[in-house]
């Protein structure tokens, strides 16, 4: 399950952001995940909080969104949303695509807890 080395790395990434701001906790945690990432959500959903255990990170909530599939007509140049498995285009309907979104892993938010009395 190498979605276990995905939520440590993002566990580490956060960890850093929580030392980087000196903050004191973290609420929530957003991760954008398109179907071609390679990852399972669900399976990161579920190694997350294993990766999480013991640390500041523990205790937030973990939101995963869905990115669609975008690709770039290199016929006709139109973009179009797309499905993972048949990545043609919309207005066309050639195969000759780029992949302009729908491969991602994001972490796109982190809501941290910062003292007020802390300076910056």
């Amino acid at each position: 399950m190498h979605e276990l080395s995905v939520a440590q790395a993002l566990v580490e990434q956060v960890e850093s952001l929580i030392a980087q701001h000196r903050a004191t906790g973290v609420h929530r945690i957003r991760v954008r995940i398109g179907p071609l990432a390679g990852v399972v959500p669900d399976l990161l959903a579920t190694a997350v909080p294993l990766a999480a255990a013991g640390t500041p990170v523990e205790s937030a909530r973990l939101e995963l969104l869905d990115a669609p599939v975008r690709v770039r007509c290199r016929s006709c140049g139109t973009e179009s949303e797309a499905r993972p498995n048949n990545l043609l285009c919309a207005a066309c309907g050639d195969w000759q695509t780029t992949v302009i979104s729908g491969d991602e892993l994001i972490l796109e938010t982190v809501e941290l807890d910062i003292p007020e009395n802390i300076e910056s």
